[in-house]
Parts: C-alpha cells; sequence; structure tokens
C-alpha cells in the first residue's frame, strides 16, 4: 500500500513539475514512449518464457524431467517417497536450468509444501533447506530470461553471457551445498 502512494505521489509531482515548466507536450510525449518501450519489453520477454516454457513441458513429456528426479533421489531420499513432490522437485530444478524462475517458482513452492508435510514442530528438514538453498542459488544451463531481457534492451548476442553465468551459477550452488552441509 505504500508503495503505491509513493508511486502515484512520484507521477503526481512529474505531472505538476512539467506543466510549472511549459514541458506538458515533452511530457506527455515521453509517457507515450516510455508505455510503447513497456509493451515492446513485455511482450519481447512474454514471448522468450513462453517459447522455453513449452521446452519445459516437451522435456516432462519426453522423459528427461523423470531422468532429473532419478538423479534428485539421493539429495532428497526422503522426497523421493512421495511422487508428487518428486515431480514438483524435478519441473522446479528444471525450470532453473533453463533461467526461468517465474516457471520454477510454482513448482519450488509445491515441493515445499509437499515436504513441509512431513515436518515435525517448527523446524524445516535438511531437505527442506536444501530445496531452498537449491532455488535460491539457482544453477542455470540456459538464462533464458536473462538473454530475453538482453534481447529487449538491444543486445547483439543476448547468450554471450553464458560462461560468466555458469562460472556464477556454479559458485553459488556449490556455496550453498556447502553451506547447507
Amino acid at each position: 500500500m505504500a508503495l503505491s502512494r509513493i508511486w502515484v505521489s512520484m507521477i503526481c509531482v512529474a505531472l505538476a513539475f512539467g506543466a510549472a515548466s511549459g514541458r506538458g507536450a515533452q511530457l506527455g510525449a515521453a509517457a507515450a514512449q516510455g508505455v510503447q518501450q513497456a509493451v515492446d519489453f513485455c511482450l519481447t520477454v512474454g514471448g522468450m518464457i513462453c517459447l522455453w516454457s513449452g521446452v519445459m513441458e516437451l522435456m516432462r513429456r519426453c522423459g528427461i524431467a523423470g531422468g532429473l528426479s532419478r538423479l534428485l533421489r539421493p539429495l532428497f531420499p526422503h522426497a523421493a517417497r512421495d511422487v508428487q513432490a518428486l515431480d514438483a522437485l524435478s519441473m522446479n530444478v528444471s525450470a532453473n536450468l533453463l533461467g526461468l524462475g517465474n516457471a520454477a517458482t510454482p513448482a519450488g513452492v509445491r515441493a515445499a509444501q509437499a515436504m513441509a508435510r512431513e515436518l515435525r514442530g517448527d523446524t524445516a528438514s535438511d531437505e527442506l533447506c536444501l530445496l531452498v538453498v537449491l532455488n535460491t542459488a539457482s544453477i542455470q544451463l540456459l538464462p533464458v530470461t536473462i538473454a530475453a531481457v538482453r534481447e529487449a534492451a538491444g543486445a547483439a548476442v543476448p547468450f554471450d553471457i553464458l560462461p560468466a553465468v555458469w562460472v556464477s551459477s556454479l559458485c553459488s550452488v556449490t556455496a550453498g551445498l556447502l553451506a547447507g552441509r
């Protein structure tokens, strides 16, 4: 609620200063240009997210996500007993590998809820903490969302950041796993 008031106040101040300085026409043109850029940005990023979400669904249907869930069983032995938790966990990791944090979040929440059912008391299990660490560190093979933002911003080669993303992802996941242990 407070943030809404801050934004409305900023807009009112900008309008007042634009009118007081005699630059109302420029302010209107800038607002229209900003709206156009925002729509272009949303369509570009939304299209990229739809494409890679479809790829993620193909991964699930052709069994790649199932293979990933078999790899995750040693890390999450208690969650492996619950098919729904393991499925949500593998979809979460798949989405993170593709850099689709917005698609990873619902699957991560479903996995965390399934893992939390077995909690005794108010203390999170080691597996639940590991899930949070892996989601926070988010190892990415293809940073699709970042590439979409870079493309929308005019980058000539949106994926030229891959080596830096791989190194930073590996370092963050390693540090998170070590801290979790």
